[in-house]
């Protein structure tokens, strides 16, 4: 295949970062800036499941890997004219789900030899013959292991070329060029972490799914899924308050774990879900940390379900560390009457600014 998904290439001066979720489209204009100075936000959009995604069942995208390639299109052609951009070269997420990561450690060899390890490596862990499947990889540290032998880690994504090809389609019947993808989570570890080389948790709560990934020293290293979500939040309060789920997400917004409606304490209905999504967290923390000898120093709480009231004070309870709400808006400049979003849904763009400066933050 011919769209890159793991590194960056030279192009355009303006790109946009486009986040296609399950329930969700999200675009950010993302101009590059002078020397010295933040990529600029020109512009954004998005469009929820609550209105023009209704239409489609609330559902783009599942972890069933459907995805309607027609109706996608147009979704986005509809977000692309409220735009009003002129920018048509797009760099666009794979969810976690469509794609095969692997954490490897090799001896210290060439980057030739890495590649030829590579090919022979990838037959052990992608579940698809070599033929079907896009196979990237990049260096993503070095360590030392039990017995003081020191190996480079590498981050190997293979995705099927199917969906490489579905993606394609997509926005090109919208009237884009894709020229980049990339892994949901390597979006996000560029607009949370920056180079910060604190190992990090990042738990992106979808509203169909939560991604569970870990950042060490500025890079990828680990991403796992769980299908407990936002949605799951919001489904148990609608069944429990008997209120629609539009209500329901409504209401755990505003008032979040702290809050009650009508016999029940909204933390009594909650917490249930909320714990599972903790429990795969504390499992990928400790899988994380008995492979690679790594500590994880703190969580940064993404997506639509970062949203919920009290959830940062809880997580951090329960985690035993720091835990803070995305702020991918740090990492660009905007004008000032952007603020709001920044405050209210800046979690839910942590993948679309991730992708937008891509080709601008090294």
């Amino acid at each position: 295949m011919n769209i890159p998904f793991l590194k960056s290439i030279l192009g355009p001066s303006n790109y946009l970062g486009v986040d296609i979720g399950t329930t969700s489209i999200k675009i950010v204009d993302i101009a590059k800036a002078s020397a010295g100075k933040k990529p600029r936000l020109k512009n954004y959009g998005f469009l929820e499941s609550y209105g023009h995604l209704e239409r489609l069942n609330n559902a783009i995208q599942t972890s069933s890997l459907k995805m309607m390639d027609k109706d996608t299109s147009e979704l986005l052609k509809m977000l692309l004219g409220h735009l009003k951009s002129g920018t048509r070269e797009a760099v666009a997420s794979l969810p976690t789900f469509l794609a095969f990561i692997t954490l490897l450690e090799i001896p210290i060899m060439s980057e030739g030899e890495i590649g030829q390890t590579i090919q022979y490596q990838a037959r052990q862990y992608v579940p698809l013959p070599i033929s079907e499947v896009s196979i990237d990889w990049i260096k993503v540290g070095e360590r030392e292991d039990e017995q003081g032998v020191k190996k480079q880690q590498i981050l190997l994504v293979s995705v099927p070329n199917e969906y490489i090809k579905k993606y394609q389609n997509i926005f090109k019947m919208a009237g884009l060029k894709l020229v980049a993808l990339e892994i949901e989570g390597m979006s996000m570890v560029r607009s949370l972490i920056a180079g910060d080389p604190t190992t990090t948790l990042i738990v992106d709560i979808g509203a169909r799914s939560t991604s569970i990934s870990v950042a060490d020293k500025g890079f990828l290293k680990m991403s796992n899924q769980t299908d407990f979500s936002g949605g799951s939040l919001t489904n148990a309060l609608a069944g429990s308050l008997g209120i629609s789920t539009r209500r329901a997400e409504n209401l755990k917004k505003q008032r979040g774990l702290s809050g009650s409606g009508g016999e029940y304490e909204l933390s009594t209905i909650l917490l249930p879900f909320l714990d599972a999504i903790i429990g795969e967290v504390k499992r990928s923390k400790n899988i994380y940390e008995t492979s690679y000898g790594g500590k994880i120093e703190r969580a940064i709480l993404a997506g639509g379900g970062a949203n919920l009231l009290g959830i940062e004070k809880y997580f951090e309870e329960q985690l035993g560390f720091p835990t803070v709400k995305a702020d991918p808006f740090r990492m660009v400049s905007y004008a000032p009457e952007i603020e709001p979003l920044a405050k209210t849904l800046g979690s839910s763009f942590s993948v679309a600014i991730g992708l937008g400066i891509k080709h601008f933050v090294s």
